[in-house]
């Protein structure tokens, strides 16, 4: 379907108005909130939706060669250019004449109302294209439309309907039938006890409307539907004449080449449309009102609203001790914001809030533009400008692989040869060829008016079937662009110039294996629904998808101008068109199930537990640095004695002790009930094993704090000592707690940042050691610290945390055969290889 040319269509609406419109229906409605309610309205009252939701889209739009006329049929007066010449054609009035719609449109048309009577749509439409045909009599390019909103209960003289369709197919009338209350088989939706009149009268639209080259017949509720859903709709745009150079036309003509191009819009940015303030205005005489006036008076008052204009105010301050920069240069202040938007006419301003500040006239002002942290004054109001000329001259070119499509700033427009010059036409196409084969691009200066800032940018080969044109594209200066560099992801250095293959900050191959099967699980392009064949569709079509904004703005705008109260007809939820691709599909999110477990396991994703910052005395909070939550883990816990401390002289309040018992109960739960720090919270509290409700942690000893437990683990990196002491406090869970406890230390101690843990660790290590002693678990403690010096003194390693541990000595290292045995138990070291490890 060719694009239809922006604007420059008038048409005509048929209005029926007849008795018979003035039934009351039920319609139900849906506000945006999804709550379904019910209202009742006159058929003609349901059916005016339509026609002014179709003229407020003229409106929205704003095209001046966008109009429309108003013809209503079945009221009791007579009043059209056919009745006035030769008579007949009674009960159809020319309502409101051909001419750009405006808000004052849409309020005539909420005047309508039913009648007494009943009217001929044959009638109607004859006066609607005559009317139409003779304000066209010289623009024979204009798109002409006819829509007639009846309820198809009026009878219809159908002799020589044959004719009025032959004159319309002659003029190239499209015709449009809105029926309320029709058949139609779309919805799907059936008039129960229809009428034999109704019933004829739809037979006849259907064969009126398939006997003409443009004619469609449809019922009220799809045409509303369909006119509130979001559309795009292609629209040509007019050719801007302009010149294509190539090399210096004026000294070096003979290896210059001019062309004759046209330019024309390929996509043009849409925003949603601003809203206008108004505030009320109190007139003089209100102000004024006397005391005893009535109180009748009083509520025959109305209050008038108007449009609140922007209005700028410049201040300086004359105190330069309270604001100055960083020069000692006094600042000057220009207030626009919504506080200075008083009603036009209106003398009074409100007073600056500080009283050092001074008003200035603008007309004292120099004006001055930025430059770096300074302001460059510039007295004439503008520097002089470059000495340009009207033009695209092409500066060089480049390959195309060398393009960086993200540098692309704003609209993309056509470069058309010349339309009625075929020299200029094949030039052109020459140029496009060549580039198309060489594989580049041209670096352009635009220039759209002599005199005019140039724009710099690139234009692209692009070959149609029937025709060969340019792509430009603006392009940012050199000085915009800005490098943003950032390390490398799988590319780490050290200090020493060398490079990293093993470190927390590297993904190992598991981790990238399980990052492949996630993406690819949630790959798109067969996750739309099937087609005739069976093969499943692309879930995503840009085609199919609209900014929510700009036509969730449109359809609240829409609504209010076919809406009388916004209370009984309340804005409906926005378009199922709108919210199509808000939710990812169904079937990838199933596919990829399995891979986002396995993610969330090899990459070991924890709930971040929310941070409450702790009030200060003087009322302030600390704000939170970048590597806060980064290095959550890696913070030092609070010691035993820290917690003690919060009893005083032995005793402890009944809330802290509740506290803290709910605090130990909160953390000895078993592996089961911690791999819920997994899943999102149920507003239902947990229960052990024997159904009693766990406690309630107490806020003081901050129950969000993660205890940072791998799958698997009873010993958290967060409290490792303290998860590491209850566990072996229970007796049967030593060889556990020994084995988590070295595997948390080591996971600590190579981490980034470990020295900030490095007294914690050694008070670990302390611990465990003589733990294993005692518990006859010395082999395990000489393995854990001769793997413990492998991996710090290798790369990248913690050389620094090991000199710590040799400096603490033979206390934490290797456990001897004397030693053990003084304990009860054995071990297989020397003692010159307990010295040799340590030293």
């Amino acid at each position: 379907m060719p694009a239809e040319r922006s604007g420059y269509t008038v048409t005509m609406f048929l209005i029926d108005v007849s008795s018979s419109m003035g039934n009351i229906r039920t319609v139900e409605l849906e506000n945006s909130a999804g709550e379904a309610q019910t209202v009742e309205m006159s058929n003609l009252e349901w059916a005016l939706q339509y026609v002014k939701l179709k003229i407020q889209e003229m409106i929205f739009n704003g095209r001046k060669t966008d109009q429309c006329g108003v013809i209503v049929f079945g009221s009791e007066d007579t009043n059209n250019i056919i009745n006035t010449a030769n008579g007949g054609y009674n009960n159809v009035v020319e309502y409101i004449p051909i001419g750009q719609p405006n808000a004052s449109t849409l309020a005539k048309i909420d005047a309508l109302e039913a009648s007494t009577t009943a009217g001929d749509p044959i009638d109607a439409l004859i006066v609607g294209v005559e009317t139409q045909a003779r304000y066209l009599a010289n623009k024979k390019t204009w798109t002409r439309k006819v829509i007639m909103v009846t309820d198809g209960e009026s009878p219809i003289e159908v002799e020589d309907w044959e004719a009025t369709v032959s004159k319309m197919d002659d003029l190239n009338v499209g015709l449009i039938i809105v029926g309320v209350d029709f058949d139609d088989e779309e919805l799907p939706y059936t008039e129960p006890n229809k009428s034999n009149m109704k019933r004829t009268n739809e037979e006849f639209y259907k064969t009126l409307t398939s006997a003409m080259r443009s004619g469609v017949l449809g019922t009220c509720a799809h045409a509303i539907r369909e006119t509130t859903a979001p559309d795009i709709k292609p629209v040509k745009s007019m050719l801007m004449g302009t010149v294509l150079r190539i090399g210096d036309v004026e000294t070096r003509s003979d290896e210059a080449i001019e062309l004759s191009v046209k330019a024309s819009k390929c996509t043009a940015m849409a925003k949603p449309k601003g809203w206008k303030k108004f505030g009320l205005r109190e007139s003089a005489e209100n102000d004024a009102m006397e005391v005893d006036e009535d109180e009748e008076d009083e509520a025959d008052k109305k209050a008038v609203f108007a449009q609140l204009r922007l209005r700028s105010e410049y201040y300086v301050n004359r105190n330069p001790a309270t604001e100055e920069d960083g020069d000692g240069d006094t600042k000057m202040k220009q207030e626009d914001d919504d506080e200075n938007l008083l009603e036009e006419g209106s003398g009074n301003s409100d007073a600056p809030k500080n009283e050092s500040l001074e008003k200035v006239e603008k007309e004292d002002l120099v004006r001055g533009f930025k430059y770096g942290t300074t302001y460059a004054p510039c007295p004439d109001g503008q520097f002089p400008k470059l000495p340009t000329r009207k033009g695209i001259d092409i500066c060089g070119f480049f390959p195309a692989k060398n393009h960086r499509r993200e540098l692309f700033m704003g609209e993309i427009q056509y470069i058309w040869a010349e339309p009625s010059s075929p020299q200029q036409q094949v030039a052109l196409s020459s140029i496009v060829k060549a580039m198309e084969e060489k594989d580049v691009m041209a670096i352009a200066r635009w220039v759209s008016k002599d005199g005019f800032d140039p724009k710099m940018g690139i234009l692209i080969p692009t070959l149609f079937d029937n025709v060969d044109c340019l792509l430009w594209a603006p392009m940012p200066f050199a000085d915009d662009v800005r490098q943003y560099t950032f390390a490398s992801l799988d590319r780490l250095i050290n200090k020493k110039g060398e490079a990293l293959k093993e470190h927390p900050y590297l993904p190992t191959n598991e981790q990238l294996d399980a990052m492949d099967k996630f993406v690819d699980a949630m790959d798109l392009m067969d996750a739309g629904e099937k087609d005739e064949d069976g093969n499943r569709l692309p879930w995503f079509e840009t085609t199919q998808s609209y900014n929510p904004a700009i036509h969730r703005v449109k359809q609240a705008m829409f609504h209010c101008a076919v809406a009388k109260d916004i209370v009984t007809n309340p804005l409906p939820p926005p378009h199922p068109d709108l919210l199509k691709y808000f939710d990812p599909p169904k079937r990838a999110v199933k596919r990829a199930r399995d891979a986002v477990e396995e993610c969330k396991t090899t990459f070991k994703v924890k709930e971040v537990p929310k941070r409450v910052a702790k009030a200060r005395k003087d009322g302030h909070s600390h704000a939170q640095d970048e590597d806060d939550n980064i290095l959550l883990l890696d913070r030092k816990r609070p010691t035993e004695r820290t917690q003690s401390q919060m009893s005083i002289g032995g005793s402890t309040s009944p809330t802290k002790a509740k506290a803290l018992a709910n605090a130990e109960d909160s953390e000895t739960e078993d592996e089961d009930e911690e791999e819920l720090l997994l899943e999102k919270r149920k507003p239902n509290p947990p229960h052990r094993g024997n159904g009693v409700p766990l406690p309630t942690p107490a806020r003081s000893v901050s129950p969000g704090i993660d205890p940072g437990r791998a799958p698997g683990r009873i010993v958290g990196n967060t409290y490792p000592l303290k998860d590491f002491q209850k566990n072996i406090a229970q007796g049967d869970v030593v060889t556990k707690a020994v084995e988590d406890l070295s595997a948390v230390i080591a996971e600590v101690v190579m981490r980034p940042f470990a020295s900030r843990r490095a007294d914690e660790m050694l008070e670990c290590m302390t611990v465990l050691r003589k733990t294993c002693l005692e518990e006859d678990e010395i082999d395990a403690w000489n393995v854990f610290i001769r793997d413990l010096k492998g991996k710090c003194l290798s790369k990248p390693g913690n050389s620094d945390f090991w000199r710590q541990v040799k400096e603490v000595g033979k206390d934490i290292g290797l456990i001897g055969k004397q030693e053990a045995k003084k304990h009860g138990g054995d071990s297989a070291v020397t003692e010159n290889e307990v010295g040799e490890f340590i030293s």
